[in-house]
């Protein structure tokens, strides 16, 4: 995928809540230092706490990129969005979209991109042909997140590990593969639109040899055991050729996200799964930690609940945005 050129204009849009506007906030969380300011529209909730200079003050602050930061219902682009996209690209503005209404079926927003020379990004888009995997050894250290979920932190882990490492002086990168990872890192594979059979072919491309010093941090999709969206975190296991796992668990939930009828897999029955099919292509393969989303855990009960987990699977547990995850990056050097 293009590079997606820093700093960015975070559109939110309407959104009604926050969750409707995960990826502003997941980049802004991230990545302060690439965002001039939001732009909202009358009835948008969310609010992040920066600037709000308009189209034209964004431009003057050195803004080369709008960034669609909402995921509305059906991931639509509506009418009430194009004038202020058009006025953006006269501006001097790329746009970045990941939803599923893709910018470049827009007629105005095409048509008006072509004129100036600017780029409509559709990041749920693949933009290069990806190889089928062949699974050979290679060089350098990869880490990939996998969970008993979807939605449960792993890009929040991912790139909390990768910062904690590079706050050691380490050689490491982040590897997005999805869009608000891509528009945090810049680039990366929108690994659930690629097609099924290069799925693991596209992760060795983003994750390719490297110096024997180097990690790749790797931003981990879906579970195993959810059965809507296995195929990709298969696919990833094995593109991957992860050294080390990070198992991600939200401990409040009472079955899969979105299906009722599925029941939540157990830690150990988890972890067993995924050293099981990590092992297919990296035959060392083992897990550094549990990365546990207490977001929604009463706080007096948090440090007890991590304690537990770690006498029993003896390995790191912490909630990566309260404890760190320096425990876990003491794992990689061990």
């Amino acid at each position: 995928m293009s590079q997606i050129m820093q700093p960015y204009l975070l559109f939110l849009g309407d959104a009604p809540d926050r969750l409707a506007a995960k990826t502003a906030i997941g980049v802004h969380d991230w990545r302060p230092d690439a965002c001039v300011g939001q732009f909202r529209l009358p009835g948008c909730v969310p609010d992040l706490g920066i600037d709000e200079p308009g189209i034209a003050g964004a431009a003057e602050r050195g803004a080369r990129t709008l960034l669609v930061g909402v995921a509305n219902r059906g991931g639509v682009i509506p009418e009430s969005w194009i004038a202020l996209m058009s006025e953006a690209l006269e501006a001097g503005m790329d746009i970045a979209s990941g939803l599923h209404t893709h910018l470049s079926e827009i007629a105005v927003l095409r048509e008006t991109a072509e004129r100036l020379g600017r780029r409509l990004i559709d990041v749920r888009i693949p933009t290069e042909s990806y190889p089928i995997a062949s699974g050979a050894r290679r060089s350098g250290h990869r880490l990939l997140a996998v969970g008993t979920d979807c939605s449960v932190g792993k890009m929040y882990a991912t790139l909390a590990i990768e910062r904690e490492m590079r706050s050691r002086g380490m050689n490491v990168d982040f590897r997005a593969t999805g869009q608000t990872g891509i528009f945090i890192a810049g680039s990366g594979v929108p690994v659930d639109a690629v097609v099924a059979d290069f799925i693991a072919g596209s992760i060795e491309h983003l994750c390719p040899a490297a110096d024997d010093d180097h990690w790749d941090v790797i931003e981990g999709q879906g579970s195993l055991f959810h059965p809507s969206f296995s195929g990709v975190s298969l696919g990833l296991l094995h593109g991957a050729q992860p050294d080390y796992l990070v198992l991600c668990h939200e401990p409040t939930r009472t079955h899969m996200r979105g299906l009722p009828h599925q029941p939540l897999p157990g830690i150990q029955e988890c972890m067993e799964a995924n050293l099981a099919w990590a092992r297919v292509v990296s035959e060392n393969a083992r897990f550094a930690g549990i990365a546990v989303n207490t977001f929604h855990v009463d706080p007096d009960s948090r440090e007890g609940m991590l304690a537990a987990l770690e006498d029993e699977f003896a390995m790191p547990c912490v909630d990566p945005m309260i404890t760190g995850v320096g425990a876990l990056v003491d794992q990689l050097l061990g």
